[in-house]
This record gives C-alpha cells, structure tokens and sequence, in this order.
C-alpha cells in the first residue's frame, strides 16, 4: 500500500503525538508499505540543543519518506491565533498533498480538526479512502478549557468536526469514552473504530534508578516525583507545584518536571515565588533519551485540568507503565484513564487540582515502596498484554485494507 501521513508533530519533536506516528509510519514500512509523511517545520518541544534551521525540508527516516513544511511563527499562546494557525497548516498540507502523486489510503492525525477537511479534500482528488484518528476531542477540549467562547466560532468548529465525522471514511479513537463521543457527534458506528495508543515495550523497559539522567541531575538519592511532557493549557500543572509547597520539608522528596510549553513559565515563576526548592525544571530532552526520565523516577504523574472532561488517555501513562514505575493521576476521575489505572492497579488515581490529595498520594507511596512497587510491576504486565505497538499497529494495517477493498 502507498500511505499518506498527515501529522501536525512529527520527530524531532518529542511530545506524544510525533512519537505515535512515527513509530505507526516504521512500523507500516516494515511490513511492506510505502509511507509517506506531510508535517510541519519542527519549532517546538523539541530536545534542547536541537539545530532546528538544520532540520531538512524532506529526508527519509527508518524508510519513511519525510516532507516539512513552514507554517508562519505565530502567538500559541493566545487560543484565538492559535486556532488560525490550525487553519494556516491544513492550507499548507493541503497544497504539500497535490504535488505528491497518488496513495491508496490516507491517515490524518487530529488536532488540528481542520486537517480533517484536508484529508477529504486530498481524497477526493486522489480518489483514496481517508482515515482519521481522533486523539483530543476538538473543540470541544477548548470549549472545557475556557479557551473558546465565542458562540459563532464554537457553532462553526462543530460544524467542521461533525463533517469530518460524517465524511470520513474510517474514523479511530483511542478509548471507549472517545468512541461513544464521535458517535453523539455524528460518527456511523460501522466506520468507527477503537485503536488503542500503543507504547513500544520493547523499547521502553522496567531499568535501574541510577542512570545518566539521575547522575547528572543528582537524583539517584532522592524520591523522585516526575513529569515529563507538554506543559500547555490542558495540563494543570500548577496543582503540582502547590503539592510540592506542601512536601517542601520532606528534603528527599524532589520534583522534576521535564518538558516545554506555553504555560511553563508560569509554572516555573509560580515556584520560584514561592522559593521551591524541591522542584526541578529541566528541558525537553531526546527522544532518546525519555526513558531514562521514567527509571530515574520513583513515581510519575499524568494531570489534566478539571474543566477537560472530554475523555482523555494521555500517552505518557502508557510509557510509565511500560517502563515499570507507578503513577499518580490528578485529572477528571469520570474519564477513562482513571478506569486503566484502577484495572490495572498500576497507580493512583485522585481529583484534579486537588494539591492536597496529591501529595497525600505521593506520601502514601513515600512510605510504602513495597506498594510503589508492586504497583509499577503490574503497569508492566498491562502494557504488555494490553497495549503493545504491534497489535495496535496490525489493527491500522487491517482497517487500511479493508477500506481498500471496499
């Protein structure tokens, strides 16, 4: 099969949304296909030190054919430019897509939702099936958020994502509270499907504590509370640093939190102003390099703003619990991630923004590593079992033919 990509984020950015597809687009080539991938020029979460003017317009990576694509450097952190800029690239991808020739199927990457309306453009002209997966629920995410208010703008987002819904050949999602969203939303239940994030358990590993990481950060002594990833809007990672303010004179306690985004520095002057000394601020580091972020840890976190109540499973749980380490959630408890964490009995979960019951819960691991423990084996077992990159990859290749025979 000749596959389209379109994928907003793609390495050398780090966040959760390159790693998955590249990972699906490698995997894909080695099973035969011919891959291709439209992303944009890299510009953020990218490794520090990265030379970003010496990333190449198109290269091939592990066999899969990479094109970038400037997009305009505009404001992120103010929703309504940042919602333009969404535009902006589905307009430049579209544009990518017509010079490249004809593909049997192709695969859109949503957010941005716009990039939806590419897709069908770009199959209809290339006269291929489109498939589109549905990581966060826009708009509905910004609607919770706060961050979109304007009545006619939320009237035309929806507008847009029920047509992608409707339009589409094949929509997937990630979870059972997401699959019942897109079908209220207009989705037919016979072209929606469930397709598990994957984590690849082979190359994230339970590992020892001490490692570069922890060597060069002077961790291998301490109990290490870490967060690695996007710190954007729908985090809420203040509640973090309020945790810590409350652990502050438990010295062994650290707090690492790894990664870059638009409200990192307000997270950062939050606890600077309130003199944290127990909190640890260090760029985003390689892809590469992640692992070892996770078996410095002693427990990691996943959090999420209390107004997100779309249902969310972020890929940082699955490579916590492929790496052996348990975790604690500050998010939603209605969502599905609550219920992973709970099946699995890989961690604990507690109510978002609550500072209180977050730190307790890092407490109650604190002084029960027996707990801790048992905790991050049984993550493992699940990760294993339950979301492995090949079964999860297959079900794409699967999905891809049968649209193809059709």
């Amino acid at each position: 099969m000749k596959i389209l990509i379109l994928s907003e984020a793609f390495p050398p950015e780090t966040k959760s949304a390159s790693t998955i597809f590249f990972e699906l687009a490698e995997s894909l080539v080695k099973v035969g296909n011919d891959v291709s991938v439209i992303t944009r020029v890299p510009r953020y979460n990218v490794a520090d030190g990265t030379e970003l003017d010496k990333v190449p317009a198109f290269e091939e990576m592990s066999g899969v054919n990479v094109y970038r694509y400037q997009t305009p450097p505009l404001a992120r952190d103010i929703p309504l430019v940042r919602g333009l800029e969404h535009f902006i690239i589905a307009l430049v991808f579209f544009f990518a897509g017509l010079k490249l020739g004809d593909f049997d199927v192709i695969l859109v990457y949503s957010p941005p939702l716009p990039l939806g309306i590419t897709g069908f453009f770009l199959g209809k002209v290339k006269g291929c099936p489109v498939v589109v997966n549905i990581q966060d629920l826009y708009p509905q995410t910004v609607i919770d958020l706060g961050l979109l208010k304007n009545p006619a703008l939320i009237k035309i987002s929806k507008m847009i994502e029920q047509f992608i819904y409707k339009n589409s050949n094949a929509v997937t999602v990630h979870s059972e509270g997401n699959h019942q969203y897109v079908l209220s939303q207009g989705s037919a239940k016979e072209n929606t499907y469930i397709v598990h994030n994957w984590v690849d358990t082979d190359l994230i590993r339970p590992a020892q504590k001490e490692n570069p990481f922890s060597i060069q950060y002077g961790l291998k002594d301490k109990f290490v509370v870490s967060f690695a990833g996007v710190m954007g809007f729908a985090q809420g990672l203040n509640v973090v640093i309020e945790a810590a303010e409350i652990l502050k004179d438990k010295k062994e306690i650290v707090f690492v939190l790894v990664g870059d985004g638009v409200k990192r520095p307000e997270i950062v002057e939050q606890a600077r102003q309130l003199g944290l000394a127990n909190v640890l601020f260090v760029k985003t580091v390689p892809r590469s390099d992640y692992p070892q972020i996770l078996h410095a840890s002693d427990v990691c976190l996943v959090t999420l703003s209390k107004s997100l109540v779309t249902p969310v499973v972020p890929g940082k749980l699955l490579s916590i619990m492929a790496a052996g380490r348990p975790v604690i959630t500050s998010l939603p408890l209605e969502g599905d991630t609550p219920k992973i964490v709970q099946g699995s009995g890989c961690g604990i979960s507690v109510p978002p923004e609550d500072p209180a019951a977050l730190a307790e819960a890092v407490l109650k691991l604190y002084n029960n590593k027996e707990l801790a423990e048992n905790m991050g084996e049984n993550g493992r077992k699940a990760a294993e079992e339950l979301f492995s990159r090949t079964a999860c990859v297959s079900r794409y290749g699967q999905i891809f033919s049968e649209l193809i025979t059709k």
